[in-house]
């Protein structure tokens, strides 16, 4: 990806946020001079993964397959805080491929804006193919049969639950207007707890076309930055 790209849609994530009353906390908005100036105090924040996640997956083609995630808070498995709640702008027509984690349980959750479709299906014995069985997933406390690789549509309000080794993709309705999605987890570890299907990588190659106004997660803020 572009970092031009990166800066634009966080700019767009932040305006689809503040418009539907979900508000970021100020470090969302801060520049890499503002990072490098409070490096010390914000180390733990870099350290537990938390801020702004912009991906293409590898696939060159951001507005088909990406996503716009903030994680506002995340812990450690071996700490109290074993807790983890994103925020996501999904757009309209835009995927967010197959994938699974071995241990994190989530709730995605349709904050508000148009439908959201979650494909699911169980992982094959050797991980590497989607498993021909059905599925039975809990939508709002409420089980859902769906066959192998079937959508389930959540409308604003609504959520699905997804346990470990559960293959799903999502995607907002191409017809509608992007989804406010929301993510309630055990801990994120985007390190070591993703699966991915097919999609050849979690975080995108930055190219440099112009400067960050932002910075993403896990990124150090350069020295010198203005």
């Amino acid at each position: 990806m572009k970092r031009s790209e990166v800066n634009r849609a966080i700019e767009e994530a932040l305006a689809f946020f503040g418009a539907r009353g979900f508000h970021l906390p100020p470090w969302a908005r801060w520049t890499p001079a503002q990072w490098r100036a409070a490096a010390a105090s914000s180390a733990q924040l870099r350290a537990l993964g938390l801020g702004w996640d912009v991906t293409d997956f590898g696939s060159g083609s951001f507005a088909e397959v990406g996503l716009v995630l903030f994680t506002v808070r995340n812990g450690r498995p071996d700490s109290g805080r074993s807790y983890c709640e994103k925020v996501m702008m999904v757009r309209p027509g835009q995927t967010t491929p197959w994938h699974f984690h071995w241990r994190k349980t989530e709730d995605i959750i349709n904050r508000g804006g148009g439908r959201l479709e979650v494909r699911v299906a169980r992982a094959g014995t050797d991980e590497s193919r989607l498993d021909e069985r059905p599925v039975v997933v809990q939508v709002d406390g409420f089980d859902r049969d769906v066959p192998c690789g079937g959508a389930v549509l959540l409308d604003p309000g609504e959520s699905i639950t997804l346990p470990p080794r559960l293959y799903h993709e999502f995607r907002a309705q191409a017809s509608e207007g992007p989804v406010l999605c929301g993510e309630v987890s055990t801990v994120n570890d985007d390190a070591t707890d993703n699966r991915f299907l097919r999609a050849p990588r979690r975080f995108p190659e930055i190219e440099e076309d112009e400067a960050a106004r932002f910075l993403l997660c896990g990124e150090n803020p350069p020295s010198g930055a203005a």
